[in-house]
Parts: C-alpha cells; sequence; structure tokens
C-alpha cells in the first residue's frame, strides 16, 4: 500500500511560480515511477508530467514543457512540480500518482493517487 499527500497548492498571478510536493509514505517509494496529473471539474484528468525511479526520464505535457520541472528526492520518500511562469488556464486540482512496479506511463491508469491540491491562476 501507498499513502500519498501533496501540498503547496494556491492562488497566484499569471506569471508567478508555486512548487507542488507530494510525499509518498508506504513501500517502495525508491523504485515506484511517479506522475503529476490535474483535472479541472467535469474533465478527465490531464497527465502534467511523469519521472522515474531514477529521476532520468522525465517526460511533460506539450503545454507544460518549459515552464514546469518534476524532480524528486527518494531519500525523503517526495516528488515536486515546479511550476513557473503559470497562466489562468494551469488552474486545476493536481494529483500525484504511482507506480510501485516502477512502470512509467502517461496515462491515468497509476496504482495508487493523492487526494490532490488546488491551483488557481488568475490574469
Amino acid at each position: 500500500q501507498v499513502h500519498l499527500v501533496e501540498s503547496g497548492g494556491g492562488s497566484v498571478q499569471a506569471g508567478d511560480s508555486l512548487r507542488l510536493a507530494c510525499v509518498a509514505s508506504g513501500r517502495s517509494f525508491s523504485t515506484s515511477a511517479m506522475g503529476w496529473f490535474r483535472q479541472t471539474p467535469g474533465k478527465e484528468r490531464q497527465f502534467v508530467a511523469g519521472i522515474n525511479w531514477s529521476g532520468t526520464r522525465t517526460p511533460y505535457a506539450d503545454s507544460v514543457k518549459g515552464r514546469f520541472t518534476i524532480s524528486r528526492d527518494n531519500a525523503k520518500n517526495t516528488m515536486y512540480l515546479q511550476m513557473n511562469s503559470l497562466k489562468p488556464e494551469d488552474t486545476a486540482v493536481y494529483i500525484c500518482a504511482a507506480d510501485p512496479r516502477g512502470f512509467q506511463r502517461t496515462t491515468d491508469d497509476y496504482e495508487y493517487w493523492g487526494q490532490g491540491t488546488q491551483v488557481t491562476v488568475s490574469s
């Protein structure tokens, strides 16, 4: 079992930055593939960024490339999402996901999910 807790969301102005964190408890964080997704009301979860166990593979959605950076600290069981140059269209609940088997993917069928943290960007 893996328990995920996100933090760091908030309300900011366009152009501002935020750093989200996802703390994992339970087994196998250091070997888990992790991902960030986001969701707005009435829409499907959308892939934002992913990271493999070693941090050497980090795919991004086209909409966030060059603005967002995903990273992880396996010693702290924590994954991060640095979000710069935020836009109103980035407004969503940001949710972290984990797969202890290490299978990295952009689809929303990860095994474990957090509850999410709200990010609101105003113009």
